[in-house]
């Protein structure tokens, strides 16, 4: 295993030193697409391989749903890639430029961050975003799937290889490790600091937290999405409910899904039932304080202190009053997770002041929180979305995956 991973490390950094040009990343990315739909039912056929087998284990529903390749979730990687080719590419690009009193020019250019390993779970169309995505940024990516996905990221990982070398271009800018034992995240996480410049994990909290204890590697990633909603006192009561419900309950396993709901305790009377008993005849079991109980005529259970910091995914929403949007902007900045959270209001002014003081990488205005998603961003995809202080923030796509340098000249400056 040792030397098998090392393998990877030093091909990866071979790649990295040779220059691709953005037509020839293009052409690959076109080559792939061509590849994808001309092995449509090999790949299928391989995805029928883990289906089998994430049956037979008694995998979760939801995970075997991530898993499933069908004609539309292959339409989807298509047009994924596509929009990924239609970029401008994000390296050597001159961010600033200037000149000193002294003579020097100075030049702020984007390069490439450097080896890139990802570590995802379930879903194979993460094989296909981050592979386009990290080629066409200049990274050679190091995948590591989870094995219930192991002949469905395979068979997209070898297409990709193909592409790449129908264009005489290294094929170690993609590479997937093979090996299914799980002590390769360990070794790659604490012995490979030497070839990987990056990490970044993609799947649930066990998984992320693994990563961010063990990794000596800088990890780009978040832990949990405690999302939420504030419904202001200035709310529109039809537009609450429509974006609590969607919030909430159009997808609960996603990281953008809202946990928590505050509602302003000036409108609870008018409020409250309409919008919890929206989401409760949808199949959501509401968890409420002692006001939100008062106030709502339905099935309620009365919230403990752990409830303001737990990611439910799934169909169970906490509820809490507040007094003002001040209070609903630190309880955020306490419980939450940096992830996504949003107001519902009329009011401009208090939607900005929730705009620029909640700590999240994003922050909304009358808009689902399930709208956290590189793809929805217009990115075309997402190595992962980002919680870190540090930059990037947010869903991290294609011009995300780059760093910069300074690039000085000067006709023969000494400093004095």
């Amino acid at each position: 295993m040792r030397n098998y991973l090392f393998n990877l490390g030093k091909n990866a950094k071979k790649a990295s030193i040779e220059n691709v040009s953005s037509v020839k990343k293009n052409q690959v990315l076109k080559d792939y697409i061509f590849l994808i739909k001309d092995n449509h039912s090999k790949i299928i056929l391989e995805n029928k391989k883990d289906l089998k087998n994430a049956n037979k284990n008694k995998l979760k529903d939801n995970l075997i749903k991530r898993l499933l390749l069908d004609n539309k979730k292959l339409l989807q990687i298509t047009n994924s890639i596509k929009t990924i080719i239609s970029f401008k590419d994000p390296v050597d690009q001159t961010l600033k430029k200037w000149k000193r009193p002294n003579g020097l020019k100075i030049e702020k250019k984007t390069v490439p961050i450097g080896v890139i390993s990802v570590i995802y779970e379930s879903r194979p169309n993460v094989t296909s975003d981050v592979a386009a995505l990290c080629f066409k940024s200049g990274n050679p990516v190091i995948l590591k799937g989870g094995s219930e996905a192991y002949y469905s990221n395979k068979i997209l990982t070898n297409l990709f290889k193909k592409a790449l070398q129908k264009n005489k271009i290294n094929s170690n800018y993609v590479q997937f490790i093979e090996s299914k034992n799980r002590k390769t995240v360990d070794f790659l996480l604490t012995k490979m600091i030497n070839y990987i410049d990056v990490v970044i994990p993609r799947g649930g909290k066990g998984l992320v937290k693994k990563v961010q204890e063990l990794s000596r590697i800088p990890v780009i990633g978040h832990l949990e999405g405690i999302c939420h909603t504030y419904i202001d006192d200035q709310a529109d009561l039809t537009m609450s409910k429509k974006i609590t419900l969607n919030a909430k309950l159009r997808n609960t396993a996603i990281c953008g899904a809202t946990e928590t709901i505050l509602i302003h305790q000036k409108i609870l009377k008018k409020f409250c039932d309409p919008i919890l008993s929206n989401l409760e005849k949808n199949g959501c079991k509401i968890i409420g304080d002692k006001n939100i109980n008062k106030f709502y005529n339905g099935k309620i259970k009365i919230a403990k202190e752990s409830d303001w910091s737990t990611e439910y995914l799934g169909p169970t929403v906490s509820v809490k009053s507040v007094k003002n949007i001040d209070e609903a902007i630190n309880h955020i900045n306490k419980y939450g997770t940096m992830h996504t959270d949003a107001i519902v209001t009329k009011n401009n002014k208090s939607a900005k002041k929730f705009l620029k003081q909640v700590k999240s990488s994003i922050s909304m205005h009358n808009t689902s929180t399930q709208f956290a998603d590189g793809g929805e961003f217009g990115f075309g995809g997402e190595v992962g979305i980002s919680t870190n202080t540090l930059p990037p923030r947010g869903p991290v796509g294609l011009d995300q995956l780059v760093s910069y340098k300074y690039q000085v000249t000067s006709n023969g400056r000494i400093r004095k």
